[in-house]
């Protein structure tokens, strides 16, 4: 084994017995090489292999630090990563007496003729009652999709990956907003395709950011949240949305719009500006529950059998149970009564927020599940995600969203949706209380 590597593993063995605790900096590289005896090349090579695996976290001017915990891989915000007794990176909203309102349109599938019917596999296409009724339930004042454009994956996490895995090969270069689902940078990996950050401000995506990437080596497409962006919650304006347009087209480049927090809100996707360029994401796992959902792509015309093809090879095609229980919630109005619960419970969440958290830097909107926390020096995101674990509180470090490993934000996202009013108010206070009382 090469010599750096075995001093990465005896530094990554100081980690894992505790003596290097997180957030802990570890020694400028010119140190740790005299100290070490080695040449500074090698000592960068360890510093660069502890990055590689995880461990550790380099900032530009400001050294390399221990890891709270590892870095993501891909369980935070989709299923429960910790055993804190409050769970702040889980975000799957739920409405007062929602099963109550699920059940009785289930009923009818579990007569022995409909069931056996419902236990059939689907095709990517799904069936012609889900096209129809999910285009109606994804319309929007300026959009309305058409049911032969839409084709149907286990949930949106798949329907992204369907969608990239149809538009990129392995190689390509895909750009996203800086900050970006933590999810799919994991997909990224899988499917060998490089992410390319992009320069984004108050309004969203900035197009001359595209362009300049674009020059840089092409871009195969970009994934974006134009609305209620995950971690921000920032909503691109419509001037932007516009400009945004405006450049893939010019540029011909394709666009992964996920709009999976679009229930909140009352806005238009970007691909009503560009349609023949935009593959829409969307599902049922935050409208109604994540242990029975169905994800939904809205692909150009002439990309359906391509992205079905994707689906179909991936394995992600959705459950026709699953789309028969779709179909029937959509239809009978239980979707729309549990968008209508959850946009008010979103809304009493983020008062909750800006009552608790009154004074810090705070990023949301009030439609919003969750808030971007940018912390106050001397914190910073490890070791204030490492105290809050140490109160039973969990919470998603800024560093799990960064596309750029050297760029870290010291900031925590908090997802509000997964606990009680009570626990979340309770977790909000005790936070505040941490970060008042200093690192």
């Amino acid at each position: 084994m090469d010599d750096y590597r075995r001093l990465a593993d005896r530094v990554a063995d100081d980690i894992a017995a505790g003596r290097l605790r997180p957030g802990e900096r570890l020694p400028p590289q010119r140190v740790f090489a005299r100290r070490r005896g080695i040449a500074g090349s090698t000592a960068g090579r360890v510093y660069a292999e502890l990055v590689r695996r995880g461990l550790v976290v380099g900032e530009v001017g400001r050294g390399t630090f221990v890891r709270a915990v590892p870095a993501g891989n891909g369980r935070a915000l989709v299923e429960a990563a910790t055993a804190a007794p409050v769970n702040l990176e889980l975000n799957y909203p739920s409405a007062p007496g929602q099963s109550e309102l699920l059940a009785p349109a289930l009923a009818p599938l579990l007569r022995p003729d409909v069931l056996t019917d419902a236990l059939r596999p689907a095709p990517a296409t799904g069936t012609p009652e889900a096209r129809r009724a999910a285009a109606g339930l994804l319309a929007t004042p300026g959009r309305h999709p058409a049911p032969d454009r839409i084709l149907f994956t286990g949930n949106a996490r798949q329907a992204v990956a369907a969608a990239l895995a149809s538009l990129v090969r392995p190689g390509g270069r895909v750009g996203v907003e800086a900050l970006t689902y933590p999810v799919v940078k994991e997909i990224a990996a899988r499917l060998g395709i490089t992410l390319v950050p992009l320069a984004t401000d108050e309004e969203g995506p900035c197009p001359q950011s595209v362009a300049a990437a674009h020059r840089t080596a092409p871009l195969a497409a970009l994934y974006l949240q134009p609305t209620l962006h995950n971690p921000t919650s920032v909503t691109t304006s419509p001037e932007r949305r516009s400009q945004l347009a405006h450049m893939v087209t010019d540029l011909n480049i394709p666009v992964v719009e996920d709009r999976i927090w679009s229930f909140l809100t009352d806005d238009d996707p970007l691909a009503a500006l560009a349609p023949g360029l935009t593959h829409v994401v969307d599902g049922l796992s935050k409208r109604v529950a994540p242990g029975l959902t169905a994800g939904f792509l809205v692909v150009p015309e002439e990309r359906v059998e391509t992205v079905a093809a994707a689906v179909r090879s991936g394995g992600w095609s959705a459950g026709r149970f699953a789309l028969e229980a779709a179909v029937r919630w959509i239809g009978d109005g239980t979707v729309e009564r549990l968008v209508a619960a959850k946009r008010a419970d979103a809304e009493r969440r983020q008062r909750i927020v800006g009552e608790e958290l009154r004074g810090f830097a705070v990023r949301s909107d009030p439609r919003a599940y969750f808030a971007w926390w940018e912390l106050p020096a001397p914190w910073r995101a490890d070791t204030f995600t490492a105290a809050a674990a140490a109160h039973g509180i969990a919470v998603t470090p800024g560093p799990a969203f960064t596309v750029d490993p050297n760029r870290t934000p010291d900031a925590v996202r908090l997802g509000l949706a997964s606990v009680p009013e009570s626990g979340l108010r309770w977790a909000l206070r005790v936070l505040a209380g941490v970060v008042r009382a200093g690192p």
